[in-house]
């Protein structure tokens, strides 16, 4: 039972995004829909957990420096096959993530797991970790993008909330809508969070 904490700290007290406030380029770039917000913590999510299995099993066999390198290699790998899978299973989401999936590798959260926690901790502590802060973005990265699509196009994974001649407001679908929607959602994270 002492393992679940493990998960539970990235969900809401170390979430990466609200709290660590790590990963944010995609957080702010690609969350103009709520898919693309699921697409994108899905993807982070499956890297980390793979690299922190990997690292996790491997830590006492890399040495110590060249472990940066090594981790970076075991990241850039499962970037690829993410990278690969979306292209061939979900092209139209990958075509709109872009750039952001090969800038997996280069996530400031999955390296910082795997030097801060997967070269440090056993297999299933390390699982645990990259479940819970994997899923911690998910549900920021989708929540930041959702408030976007809703109140910049009136709908939420597509589906349309508001009457056609509801009025928009424009500026949440535009770079600086990311900044606002993100700094509002970080404070009342932190209020919800200092509260309890």
């Amino acid at each position: 039972m002492s393992n679940l904490k493990y998960f539970t700290n990235g969900l809401i007290k170390d979430n990466p995004t609200f709290v660590l406030l790590l990963g944010l380029c995609p957080a702010l770039a690609v969350t103009t829909a709520a898919m693309n917000g699921i697409g994108m913590g899905m993807a982070t999510t499956f890297v980390l957990l793979c690299s922190n299995i990997i690292i996790s099993l491997l830590k006492n066999f890399i040495p110590d420096k060249v472990r940066i390198a090594a981790f970076i290699v075991v990241i850039a790998t499962f970037v690829t096959i993410v990278d690969m899978t979306m292209k061939a299973f979900v092209p139209d989401l990958y075509k709109t993530l872009g750039i952001f999936i090969p800038l997996i590798v280069v996530n400031c959260i999955i390296l910082g797991r795997a030097e801060a926690f997967a070269q440090k901790n056993s297999l299933v502590p390390s699982i645990l970790d990259a479940l819970g802060m994997g899923l911690g973005f998910t549900l920021a990265i989708t929540l930041i993008s959702s408030v976007r699509e809703l109140l910049g196009n009136g709908s939420i994974f597509d589906i349309k909330l508001v009457s056609e001649n509801a009025k928009t407001i424009l500026i949440f679908v535009l770079p600086p809508g990311a900044f606002i929607t993100y700094g509002y959602l970080v404070a009342l994270f932190n209020k919800l969070k200092n509260n309890k």
